[in-house]
C-alpha cells in the first residue's frame, strides 16, 4: 500500500490536517456566532457593520445600494417573512439585488431567524 500511495503522490500525514481543515472551516463562521456575529461575517461587507449600508463593498460603482438596516421607515415596511426569506433565499429571490448571496445552505433556520430579530434590533421597529 505504501508503494501505491507514493505512486500517486499521497501522503497520509496531509490528508487527514486537510480534511479537519475543510471541515473547521465550513462550520467555523457560524458556528456557536451570535446574530451579531454573523451579521459582522456575512452581512457587514455590504450594510456596514452598523448596518447602515455603508460596507466596504457598497461602492459607487454598485448599480443599487445595500439597504439601510437602521431605517425604521424602510425596515417597517417588510414583514419577518420577507427578512427571513431575503437572507436564506438572497436577493434574486426577493426581487432584490442579484448581489446578495443567498444564505439558506449556509446558516441554519434558527440563525436566520436570530439575523432577522437582530434587523429589528439595529432598526427600533416592527414589520408590517
Amino acid at each position: 500500500m505504501r508503494s501505491k500511495e507514493r505512486a500517486m503522490g499521497l501522503r497520509p500525514y496531509y490528508i487527514v490536517p486537510a480534511i479537519l481543515l475543510a471541515l473547521g472551516a465550513a462550520a467555523a463562521p457560524s458556528f456557536g456566532a451570535t446574530a451579531e456575529e454573523n451579521y459582522k461575517f456575512y452581512c457587514a461587507q455590504c450594510h456596514g457593520t452598523h448596518g447602515r449600508g455603508d460596507g466596504p463593498n457598497a461602492t459607487k460603482e454598485m448599480p443599487v445600494s445595500p439597504r439601510d438596516h437602521t431605517s425604521a421607515v424602510e425596515m417597517s415596511k417588510l414583514t419577518d417573512e420577507d427578512i427571513i426569506n431575503a437572507i436564506a433565499e438572497g436577493g434574486p429571490a426577493t426581487s432584490k439585488s442579484s448581489l446578495m448571496p443567498p444564505f439558506g445552505k449556509t446558516l441554519t433556520r434558527g440563525e436566520i431567524t436570530e439575523l432577522k430579530a437582530y434587523l429589528r434590533k439595529l432598526c427600533n421597529c416592527k414589520g408590517k
